[in-house]
């Protein structure tokens, strides 16, 4: 059975092409033109290029495949022009669901976001079932994740045989741009974080979530959404396991998340002024103080997702970092992160 797998050379679309594989389905890998397909490097995949927001290219992918893994997105807390978050994560979703409509695809697992759930008020791990609220929906990239999720959820009320999932925080292996949790890792093992708020983030293994994907196409049930989630942890603890697996120190120092905001402001005042990147963007502040935490007791019961240790995927993503040249301290030491983009 071939499978067609959007976003095929990013973070999590590279580990859900590792799992396809591993269970033995035909892949076709959609990349963009010039895109870095080190990830795949060697793997038995079939290529095909384009881009979500063509609606041509992307039917001509879709031919001829069983199953759509629609996983391309733009995650980023800072996109110039802002517009391109919508048109690659609405109109890029609306896009690839036409197209398998179209083509008459037996499953799409469309990958979402806990962005576009909601939070609980006393701080119980949120469900599927928690609507998110203007409260929730800080930014840019969650209000995209929000309607993207819609979409694919109007799709299927139409018929279309689609399952939503929704990653909480993953990390581990071929995190290359790296993603904006990747990064935190990345800047603690290089220390460039000497503080830290208290919020708080659902941590998953990136092969937990890969498998979940697949899960999810020869399990779930159309409509309905899953959360691929793992571990509840405050910051604190998030960076204590941290600080063991690798061996470097952990901060001590705990700020509050309320005079952060300004310096947020100043720095994307700054960042766009010159064209950079800001490591601080008024979004990102705002989340910082949440406990963003998550159940997933619905994909683990009906899906059978695996549920690796926090500790052990985080070791894996040091160990990966270290290996690739992101840490100036270990193994390796060369390099450093790079700024999130298109996966």
């Amino acid at each position: 059975m071939r499978a067609l797998v959007t976003g095929a050379t990013g973070f999590i679309g590279t580990n859900v092409v590792r799992a396809l594989l591993a269970r033995g389905y035909d892949v076709r890998a959609f990349v963009r033109p010039g895109a870095d397909r080190a990830n795949l490097d060697g793997l038995d995949v079939e290529w095909a290029e384009g881009d979500v927001r063509n609606a041509r290219s992307v039917r001509a992918a879709i031919a001829g495949c069983s199953l759509v893994f629609h996983v391309a997105a733009l995650y980023a807390f800072w996109a110039r022009p802002r517009r391109l978050i919508y048109e690659v994560n609405v109109d890029g979703t609306a896009n690839v669901l036409r197209a398998a409509e179209e083509e008459r695809v037996e499953r799409v697992v469309v990958t979402s976001s806990v962005a576009a759930l909601g939070l609980r008020g006393d701080g119980r791990p949120a469900d599927e079932a928690v609507p998110a609220t203007s409260a929730t929906l800080i930014g840019d990239y969650k209000k995209s994740k929000f309607l993207a999720q819609e979409v694919a959820r109007a799709f299927a009320h139409r018929g279309l045989p689609v399952v939503v999932v929704n990653p909480s925080f993953p990390v581990g292996p071929y995190d290359r741009k790296p993603t904006p949790t990747g990064q935190v890792i990345v800047d603690f093992l290089n220390g460039r974080m000497p503080a830290y708020v208290d919020g708080g983030l659902n941590v998953v293994a990136v092969e937990d979530v890969a498998v979940g994907h697949v899960l999810a196409a020869e399990r779930g049930r159309p409509g309905e959404r899953y959360i691929l989630g793992g571990e509840n942890l405050s910051m604190r603890e998030f960076l204590g396991l941290l600080a063991e697996v690798s061996g470097r120190p952990a901060p001590r120092l705990r700020l509050p998340a309320a005079p952060l905001i300004p310096l947020a402001y100043l720095n994307a005042a700054w960042s766009a002024a010159t064209g950079t990147v800001p490591r601080l963007t008024p979004d990102t502040a705002r989340m910082a103080r949440h406990h963003m935490f998550y159940d997933p007791r619905k994909a683990v019961r009906e899906l059978g997702l695996p549920q690796t240790p926090a500790r052990e995927a985080l070791r894996r993503a040091v160990e990966w970092f270290r290996q690739n040249g992101y840490v100036r301290e270990g193994p390796s030491r060369r390099g450093g992160g790079r700024a999130p983009r298109r996966g």
